[in-house]
């Protein structure tokens, strides 16, 4: 197989090198947990591939600014980091909250990974307004989100298969309402992202709320109260996020804020503190006042950041591909989530727990030497095969890639198949925008 590598430093290179056809993923961060960059010569020849190229993003010029409405204009590989920095120092903020800073915002589209702040602020699909990309004939086309796609039986049956998923951050297949999410949430396989407004909200000061609760897997009535309670406080709470003990474990010591047990944090509005206090967190009834406590906002971040990071770290020691989960729930089946992670809790494979707790969204990883890769993999399949059965979203975050494409199946029927391969046709002729990708899947 012939492996190319690029890396364009100008975007008419980037043009000319869509216009020679050769089949290509585009990258920038390299923070995909779905893509295995280390090993991905490996797959391309398990996939029968002849020749592709792995172009990195990450050399194109880049510049942001604040247009008349307020909105983001973001070009180029901008990491998130880079755009809250730029939002604050114009009394600015973004709405999206990834737990890896330093990926890029154009890349995160392309998965549609909304992060913790989708709970008071809603998902970043619908917080893109415009977006540009290059086409499969190398030329710079424009989207709207004030744009509808056109109509017609096959578009319409598809949505309709999207409406029991319209309360998830994603559901399995992209929602394909407005002209933008052809691109957002389809990874790459129908353009290049190059630029895009985003909305941006206010500068607030902001307060971190944090609860120490026993471990969920040996009781999780404090947890269910919290998740109950948060609800109603979308309005004032930003966020609202889990870390197990077991995440707390990944940390070296002197980076953790609690010896035992699990922690809930929750970002609030500086200016609802003593609302959210005196109306939420002085009446419950399972909690202690003393193991409610405020930490920075710095420590908070460095917490949210780490943890992944070092989970990711571990499995990398140990030689083992992530072996984890991306799943979303309705309010009432959250409480059967817990327990189905309970059972996995079980196995003696180490494991943790963490992500979007007030949103139902939480990612179950697990944590294993390569002997018990295999257990791992079986369990994974037995889960999603419970979830096809649930009002869940399976891959709620951070896309298919080609670590998830062998559990998306059971949740596609023939009308996506069809449409995908529509879409492909239409925006993809030759096939060269990632076409590994799940829109090349068929039944």
């Amino acid at each position: 197989m012939k492996l190319n590598k690029l890396t364009p430093r100008e975007l008419s290179q980037l043009q000319a090198h869509i216009r020679g056809k050769t089949p290509s993923f585009y990258f920038s961060s390299q923070t995909s947990t779905v893509i295995p960059y280390d090993r991905i010569e490996e797959v391309l020849q398990e996939q029968g591939v002849e020749e592709f190229s792995l172009v990195n993003l990450s050399e194109l010029p880049k510049s942001m600014h604040l247009d008349e409405e307020n909105r983001l204009h973001v070009i180029g590989p901008v990491c998130w980091k880079e755009a809250k920095a730029f939002c604050h120092s114009k009394g600015r903020d973004i709405k999206t909250s990834p737990t890896e800073e330093l990926a890029s915002i154009l890349a995160g589209f392309a998965t549609s990974a909304t992060g913790e702040r989708c709970f008071g602020f809603g998902t970043l699909r619908d917080q893109v307004r415009e977006l540009e990309y290059i086409n499969h004939l190398g030329e710079i086309s424009r989207l709207s989100a004030e744009s509808l796609l056109a109509a017609n039986d096959d578009l319409l049956k598809y949505q309709e298969s999207y409406d029991k998923f319209k309360a998830f951050k994603n559901a399995p297949f992209p929602r394909l309402e407005k002209e933008t999410d052809l691109l957002i949430g389809t990874e790459g396989q129908l353009g290049v992202i190059t630029s895009a407004l985003l909305e941006t909200t206010p500068l607030e000061a902001r307060s971190y709320i944090f609860i120490k609760l026993p471990r969920w897997e040996e009781d999780y009535q404090s947890h269910l109260e919290v998740f109950e309670r948060v609800q109603s406080f979308r309005d004032r709470i930003y966020s609202c996020e889990l870390l197990d003990s077991n995440s707390m474990d990944v940390l070296p010591p002197d980076e953790r804020v609690v010896d035992e047990g699990d922690i809930i944090f929750l970002e609030v509005k500086s200016a609802a503190f003593e609302n959210v206090y005196e109306d939420l967190i002085s009446k419950f009834t399972t909690i202690c006042e003393e193991d409610i406590f405020e930490v920075p906002a710095a420590k908070c971040a460095e917490l949210r950041m780490n943890v992944p990071r070092y989970t990711f770290e571990r499995n990398s020691r140990m030689g083992v591909v992530k072996k984890g989960t991306d799943i979303q729930v309705e309010a009432k089946d959250f409480k059967n989530l817990l327990d189905l992670y309970r059972k996995f809790s079980g196995l003696g494979i180490d494991y943790n727990l963490f992500g979007h707790f007030g949103d139902g969204h939480l990612h179950f990883n697990f944590l294993p030497d390569k002997s018990l890769v295999d257990t791992c993999q079986q369990k994974l399949e037995e889960l999603y095969d419970q979830m096809s059965e649930l009002r869940a979203s399976p891959f709620a975050e951070h896309g298919i890639g080609i670590i998830k494409q062998k559990f998306i199946k059971k949740f596609l029927n023939k009308t996506h198949y069809r449409m995908f391969k529509v879409l492909k046709e239409e925006h993809d002729p030759e096939n060269i925008f990632f076409p590994n990708g799940f829109l090349s899947l068929r039944e």
